[in-house]
């Protein structure tokens, strides 16, 4: 029997909750692909905070390194916001991130028929709409040096570096090509190369790899146009590869475009480790009552299954169970529309793992 290791961080809020749904697909992943997944538990954020003090203990962190693969739930909360900044438990999502070399955020954005409706635009603009946003995570204005506010004669000067190493753009657009080629080989790459030095660099790489790449199909959009053309034909993309701050306004975007936040699983990935979690956060207000939608959180379990496993058959049935579940009615509040069925956390979930036939 093939075995699996991974290590799962609940972290705060509706976390938990969510993270259980998550476990219960995979244990019917594990009847039906005859496999197991040994699961190391760990605390991150202000789970973490409350009883070590440290947003990301040096445990939790060698656990992670230890493993295949991280199934994260959410941070964060009111509980803890008076905390400094450098104390609060999102530190320990920006840490894991860069102590895993995490490089490259993939975010997809899929319109689900049954809820195609939540969607801000026209049915026959958005339908069809399935595309994957890969945002370089770990540099870029966010990393670069120098930083912070100054003073020059006498005023105050604020001052952000976006700098980027050709190594640093070639990996991340590496791997964007390497997933294009798996879903219908187009990749569209979008920079600001007609004013940025450091665009102009980003172009010139991504043009230098897609020699390897002869069967893709390549595009590049100025990162103004792209923001235009996601709303206005979102089904023509496929794969979008960015730098980090683009790709943070970019793949939010494209989130907004297919209606739900509810329904947005994320992957952080590099060379050795990766990292899946939901796009929304910890949810305080909601938290303990049974009423959280699991569904981000499942695809995010899809995405480790294809990304870190190869188990692709298996990430396939387990979003073709949340398709079904989804047409069959079943919504928790978030998604609900009159005429539908309203369920909670554990009732949605019972229901994908009954569509998850063998």
């Amino acid at each position: 029997m093939q075995k699996f290791k991974i290590t799962v961080l609940r972290g705060d809020g509706i976390g938990p909750e969510i993270v259980e749904s998550a476990l219960r697909v995979l244990g019917r992943v594990e009847d039906l692909f005859g496999v197991r997944f040994e699961r190391e538990e760990g605390l991150i954020g202000g789970a973490a905070i409350d009883e070590t003090g440290d947003p990301l203990p040096e445990d939790t962190l060698s656990k992670c390194k230890d493993s295949q693969a991280v199934l994260l739930g959410a941070v964060g909360g009111y509980k803890w916001d008076d905390l400094p900044t450098d104390k609060r438990p999102e530190k320990g999502l920006l840490r894991i991130r860069k102590e895993l070399d995490l490089y490259a955020n993939l975010r997809p954005a899929k319109v689900w028929e049954p809820l195609i409706h939540s969607s801000p635009l026209r049915e026959e603009v958005v339908k069809g709409t399935d595309m994957l946003v890969v945002r370089e995570l770990t540099s870029g204005i966010y990393y670069g040096e120098p930083r912070g506010i100054f003073e020059e004669d006498g005023k105050r000067v604020g001052i952000n570096t976006m700098r980027y190493t050709e190594d640093e753009i070639r990996r991340v657009v590496r791997k964007a090509f390497e997933i294009a080629g798996k879903r219908r080989k187009k990749l569209t790459s979008v920079d600001k190369s007609n004013v940025l030095e450091v665009s102009a660099l980003w172009k010139e790489v991504v043009e230098e790899v897609s020699k390897d790449f002869p069967d893709i199909e390549l595009e590049h959009l100025y990162v103004d146009n792209c923001a235009m053309q996601i709303v206005r034909r979102p089904n023509t993309f496929d794969v979008v590869v960015t730098g980090n701050i683009f790709g943070d306004i970019l793949s939010d975007e494209a989130g907004v475009v297919v209606g739900s936040l509810g329904m947005l699983p994320s992957a952080s990935v590099g060379e050795k480790y990766a990292l899946y979690e939901p796009v929304h956060g910890s949810a305080p207000d909601i938290a303990g009552k049974g009423v959280a939608n699991p569904i981000a959180t499942v695809l995010s379990l899809a995405m480790m299954l294809k990304y870190s496993f190869g188990m692709d058959e298996a990430a396939e049935l387990v979003e073709e169970a949340i398709d079904k579940t989804l047409a069959q009615g079943y919504r928790t509040p978030d998604i609900y529309s009159e005429g539908t069925k309203k369920v909670g956390t554990s009732e949605i979930t019972d229901k994908i793992i009954e569509n998850m036939e063998g």
